[in-house]
């Protein structure tokens, strides 16, 4: 049975239990070019050392080390090695192959002349620097060897993993699924952008915003939008797109409060969610559960203004979404930068306050001020300073928590 809690629950109670609402994901195979983002759900084991043969590392030509001992030298040239080339020819004493930059090194051969030392002959080359034995080969598995662990599970994959995936023969990836969410805002006064208002009536926002903000951390999100205020609608609406495990998270925003129609409240209260106040600013109202008759699935039922909408998501669903993904860090980056204004808080709340980061300084400001209206601001801000619970006052040059938010 849900209930209302007699006392304001903690974020950090709230937070623990938004994400004990999503399992590690499962994980699936991907092709290795479609992976950039992804989490990996398991090792990638080489399957091929790195380089898998003796390679040149110049455009030279390949030669005994002996053979060029003392120059200038003048030695034939036998064969031409292109990158590429499977039929390698052995190479003779006495003689050189004219080879390319990553083009198979010839048996026999143990060093590579670089171009720029010789005359750039074709049936014979006059060498004016003596090589080093082994200069300018890379060598078998010098960089990975066959059976190597590359990438660990929990890696992030951005250009140089997937690289190296590739590189090893992976064609797929096993990484973990994406949460899949539906999204949802209620309210009766909500009209699509683009429509003409009518007295009453703005423009819905937070659900693009809240899909958006979950395709950011990963997930997929799926809108459902302009539901109206009724709660068996509201429930049959669901009951539509929620069936068969097709979705991992329901979302809310609005219909929290404890106003007359709140549909959100209305609709679960009694039904595994419960509805709590959390002691902090903006963002109070708050909601989270399990819902049996949908499935058993997890409910997180954010308040509907704007600012407190998104500033809930970044604090609780964000990094529940990452941890289920298995990301080895689910929160923003944090710094502590130096406070350019004074400000004041309220006891008993921990604040999120908008602010613009100067990383050279390493100053932040404030950025519109506290309320839970001004989405103009929020756009406009690079970080969330965050206040304790137990500070009331901050003076100009406090050092403060703040929260990276392109990070």
């Amino acid at each position: 049975m849900a209930f209302v809690a007699s006392s304001p629950r903690t974020v950090d109670e709230h937070r623990a239990v938004v994400a004990a609402l999503l399992a590690p994901m499962p994980a699936e195979n991907v092709p290795v070019g479609q992976a950039r983002g992804r989490v990996l759900a398991a090792d990638v084991v080489a399957g091929v050392a790195l380089p898998s043969f003796d390679n040149s590392a110049m455009d030279g030509y390949a030669v005994r080390a002996a053979d060029a001992a003392s120059v200038p030298v003048e030695l034939p040239v036998e064969a031409d090695i292109p990158a590429g080339r499977t039929d390698v020819p052995p190479l003779r004493p006495g003689t050189a192959h004219r080879i390319m930059t990553g083009a198979p090194v010839p048996a026999g051969a143990d060093s590579v002349v670089p171009v720029e030392q010789t005359d750039r002959g074709l049936d014979r080359v006059r060498i004016s620097a003596a090589p080093a034995p082994g200069a300018h080969i890379r060598r078998a598995g010098e960089d990975v060897r066959a059976g190597d662990v590359v990438l660990l599970a929990g890696t992030v994959l951005g250009a140089p993993q997937i690289g190296v995936a590739a590189a090893v023969g992976a064609a797929t990836v096993p990484v973990r699924r994406k949460p899949r969410v539906l999204v949802l805002s209620t309210g009766s006064e909500l009209v699509a952008p683009g429509t003409p208002l009518r007295p009453g009536q703005i423009y819905e926002s937070n659900g693009p915003m809240l899909a958006a903000a979950v395709e950011d951390a990963g997930g997929t999100a799926e809108l459902l939008r302009f539901v109206p205020d009724d709660v068996e609608e509201f429930l049959g609406r669901l009951r539509e797109r929620v069936g068969d495990g097709a979705v991992d998270l329901l979302l809310t925003s609005g219909g929290v409060s404890a106003g007359a129609y709140e549909v959100v409240k209305d609709a679960f209260t009694g039904r595994g969610v419960e509805f709590v106040k959390v002691a902090m600013q903006p963002g109070g109202p708050q909601g989270a559960g399990r819902v049996t008759e949908l499935g058993d699935i997890g409910v997180v039922t954010l308040p509907g203004n704007p600012v407190s909408s998104q500033v809930s998501f970044e604090v609780f669903v964000r990094p529940a979404l990452r941890a289920a993904l298995g990301h080895p860090h689910p929160h923003r980056p944090v710094v502590t930068a130096t406070l350019r204004e004074r400000w004041s808080s309220p006891a008993g709340r921990r604040q999120f306050r908008r602010g613009v980061l100067d990383a050279v300084s390493g100053t932040v400001r404030e950025l519109g001020g506290p309320a839970s209206h001004l989405l103009g601001a929020l756009a406009r801000a690079d970080c969330f300073v965050v206040v304790p619970e137990d500070v009331t006052h901050l003076p100009e040059g406090a050092r403060v928590e703040t929260w990276l938010l392109d990070g």
